[in-house]
């Protein structure tokens, strides 16, 4: 039987990690690959443990490891551990909040079972899903920061800093990876583009936006930090 590893950073999703785990725990996926869901708590200060274990209590039925670290490490650090933990044949990051579909596994999950892929990314901008209409400047940077991601890695994606990338877990699992924050997307898009005869591929997927007052953490700091990575893991191909 084949496996979705689902790994799930989460900082501060006390609000809504059950909800993001009850819309998982509904999907059914392609050839009846089942679930494992790993949830990183990378240090919470609110109330996400206490969500993550009542949830856990109540639904045995599905399989969920959850990790959880002493010290803030960011969101880099946690998709570092979850994905050396998973034991998928395949593997998808799900943010904990709600702003992407787990019932578009599927969409993702089509080239891999059709034999065309190894990695698929889902664009915000490609397609006709439904897509929340927020923050101008935002859609300007994501557009900016993956044309240079392009240039430097020779890919044509149209969303690099999408949260939905589908891997085949040996493939993800042989990559080292440093970045702490929201600069694993670049670091991965360039070590990924490196590999010899690597299949990308991207598909058109949903997006629910959140606003700040809502919970969204990324800022133009780590806008900063994602030109940085390109440099450092695209055009000087450091490791």
């Amino acid at each position: 039987m084949k496996i979705l590893s689902i790994i799930i950073p989460a900082y501060n999703e006390a609000n809504t990690i059950h909800l993001i785990l009850n819309k998982i725990k509904e999907v059914k996926l392609l050839s009846d690959i089942e679930k494992e869901v790993i949830i990183v708590n990378d240090c919470s200060k609110d109330k996400t443990e206490e969500a993550i274990q009542k949830f856990i209590a109540e639904n045995n039925d599905l399989r969920i490891r959850y990790l959880s670290f002493d010290v803030n490490q960011g969101k880099g650090a946690a998709l570092r551990a979850g994905i050396a933990s998973a034991n998928g044949d395949y593997l998808i990051i799900q943010d904990a909040d709600l702003e992407y579909d787990p019932q578009e596994y599927n969409i993702l999950l089509k080239p891999i079972l059709d034999g065309f892929a190894d990695v698929v990314y889902g664009s915000r901008f490609a397609g006709g899903n439904p897509h929340r209409v927020l923050f101008f400047w935002h859609t300007i940077g994501n557009k900016l920061l993956t044309f240079i991601s392009n240039m430097l890695t020779n890919l044509n994606l149209t969303d690099m800093e999408t949260c939905y990338k589908m891997f085949k877990t040996n493939i993800i699992q042989e990559i080292k990876l440093k970045e702490n924050r929201f600069g694993f997307e670049p670091e991965v898009t360039a070590k990924i583009a490196r590999i010899p005869k690597i299949r990308i591929y991207e598909v058109g997927i949903s997006y629910y936006g959140r606003t700040y007052d809502e919970g969204k953490k990324i800022n133009w700091k780590d806008g900063f930090r994602a030109l940085w990575c390109m440099a450092k893991y695209g055009l000087f191909r450091m490791n």
